[in-house]
């Protein structure tokens, strides 16, 4: 499956964005989706993922309750919907996708498949 992020932008303190990914492929619908986050000189980080049944996981609680990811399979996107952005929420985010068969979550490390990231940059 191939993946293009996009909705990136320069936003202010409070504002919201949403970002979408788009994917090829016929087997979306099996996948699970996830973005991930590099702020600058920071390692990426895990921000949540979406299982092919909808439910939701989130990893870091920096995001809870400010960020929601949603799919649509029938429009082969993931989207991540992110509400009163702080600064620190600035970095290129990525999607991501792993063929997952399974009602379990996959661990951050398994997914394979990557977006080429969009910036995101939050002004104070």
């Amino acid at each position: 499956v191939q993946l293009q992020a996009s909705g990136g932008g320069l936003v202010q303190t409070g504002g919201s964005l949403r970002l979408s990914c788009a994917a090829s492929g016929r087997t979306f619908s099996e996948y699970v989706m996830g973005w991930f986050r590099q702020a600058p000189g920071k390692e990426r980080e895990f921000v949540g993922a979406i299982h092919w049944s909808g439910a939701t996981t989130y990893d870091t609680d920096s995001v809870k309750g400010r960020f929601t990811i949603s799919r649509d399979n029938a429009k082969n996107t993931v989207y991540l919907q992110m509400n009163s952005l702080k600064p620190e929420d600035t970095a290129v985010y990525y999607c991501a996708g792993v063929l997952w068969l399974t009602t379990t979550w996959p661990a951050p490390g398994r997914f394979n498949y990557w977006g080429q990231g969009t910036l995101v940059t939050v002004s104070s």
